[in-house]
């Protein structure tokens, strides 16, 4: 008997013939309390039971390999047996069998099972190979390629209110990092000669930073109006008497919807965040994106494109404050995430995520998997100082209402996964969508 052959039978698995299907077949329940009776033709009402029980499965592309989770069933519920082939899970009770079908592209080795445990509350654990072959789609929030030279519409994300119209864009281009003035002495053997000239885009011109847009708002048919921020008080002379003093407020706030969506940088230079705004050819209409969907898809792109390129995993989500919100360290971006039962208590109270209603209750999703701490209300200041001090965590700034929506989808993410998998140390688990 082989050693795969032998844990399996040891954790009561049955293995079949390669050729007979189901190649692999679990008891979620001990062998002495099996009991299976005649299955009859399946109904809605029948598969009851079955519907209810959770299974999570998370592949990797590059290691080839996934962790199946099969829910453990309510207490009291039926017995159960669960048969794993390549393309798809089955579930059977003596009342009737539902089946759950696995996307196209992804194809399990129900032959190589490994690590086979049963942690209560949870389920049964076990490792398996897989095949996948999945290409991520990001939502992109600016296409060099397609929009330079193109005529673009700049719209909010939130409400689709037109922000600037028929816009010419002749250059796209990225920003240098932001420590790149203090590495110019390093490049230039004579003075620096970009001090205190700042990167201001043209008319015609947006400039790409990690997590905004840069452009030139002089001629343009929408105008942001920064408003006045309430009066603060400010002491002034040397007998400590105070006066009333009007500070300028630098949002930029949608006239629609009332979001923010960026801030002014000069009298010219208009500062957009990604994460609220979408960038369209003109000849094409807005595209409805669910909040929740375009939020993460963003925030994915930025962490994936950062660590990239400058090999940090490690960063600070902060309002425009630089009030941290978020401490987040990326795990992995090559995930394949597919449930079968979703929790939805909390789209019922949040608007916010509502678009994963719509979502197939067996759908795969790409993600990456990150390690995250809130900061709010205080919460984990000694961590929050040290990680601003390290060189090697890379600040994140997206406005604060933003940073809280981003927070409330990570919460979520880390509810609905088995409990065993919410915590790694002292951080809390979640996956974001690409």
């Amino acid at each position: 008997m082989s050693s795969v052959t032998g844990a399996c039978a040891a954790a009561g698995l049955l293995l079949v013939g390669p050729h007979v299907e189901p190649l692999l077949v679990l008891l979620t329940r001990a062998p002495r309390n099996l009991q299976l009776g005649p299955v009859r033709d399946w109904t809605p009402a029948m598969a009851a039971t079955a519907a209810e029980t959770r299974i999570f499965l998370e592949v990797r592309r590059q290691l080839q390999s996934a962790l199946l989770i099969l829910g453990e069933p309510k207490e009291g519920g039926m017995p159960m047996d669960i048969s794993i082939m390549p393309s798809s899970l089955q579930m059977k009770t003596p009342e009737g069998c539902t089946e759950i079908q696995l996307p196209a592209e992804v194809r399990l080795v129900p032959s190589s099972c490994r690590g086979l445990q049963f942690v209560t509350g949870d389920g049964l654990h076990l490792r398996l190979q897989a095949h996948v072959e999945l290409g991520t789609k990001l939502i992109s929030m600016f296409n060099q390629s397609s929009q330079a030279q193109e005529c673009c519409t700049f719209y909010c994300q939130s409400c689709g209110e037109v922000i600037i119209k028929d816009r010419k864009l002749l250059r796209v281009l990225p920003l240098p990092s932001e420590n790149w003035e203090a590495l110019v002495g390093e490049w230039c053997c004579h003075p620096d000669p970009f001090a205190n000239k700042p990167l201001h885009p043209q008319e015609n011109d947006c400039f790409i930073g990690d997590s905004f847009f840069l452009v030139n708002l002089r001629t343009s048919l929408w105008q942001p109006r920064p408003e006045l921020s309430p009066v603060e008080m400010c002491c002034v002379s040397s007998d400590n008497h105070c006066k009333l003093e009007p500070k300028a407020n630098t949002k930029v706030i949608c006239k629609r919807c009332k979001v923010m969506l960026g801030e002014t940088m000069s009298s010219e230079t208009t500062k957009f965040y990604m994460t609220e705004i979408i960038i369209q050819s003109s000849e094409r209409s807005f595209p409805i994106i669910p909040r929740s969907r375009f939020v993460q898809s963003v925030i994915t792109q930025c962490l994936v494109q950062l660590s990239s390129a400058r090999s940090t995993f490690r960063f600070r989500i902060q309002g425009q404050d630089d009030k941290v919100y978020i401490l987040l360290w990326l795990l992995n971006s090559d995930s394949l995430v597919i449930e079968s039962l979703r929790n939805s208590k909390y789209i019922k109270k949040f608007p916010l995520l509502e678009d994963t209603l719509k979502a197939d209750s067996s759908s795969a999703w790409s993600a990456i998997k990150v390690l995250y701490q809130p900061c709010i209300k205080s919460r984990n200041e000694r961590l929050v100082s040290l990680w601003e001090s390290d060189i090697s965590v890379h600040p994140l700034t997206l406005p604060s209402a933003t940073c809280l929506e981003l927070l409330l989808i990570l919460s979520r993410s880390n509810a609905n996964l088995p409990s065993s998998l919410r915590h790694m140390n002292s951080f809390q688990v979640a996956f974001l969508k690409m």
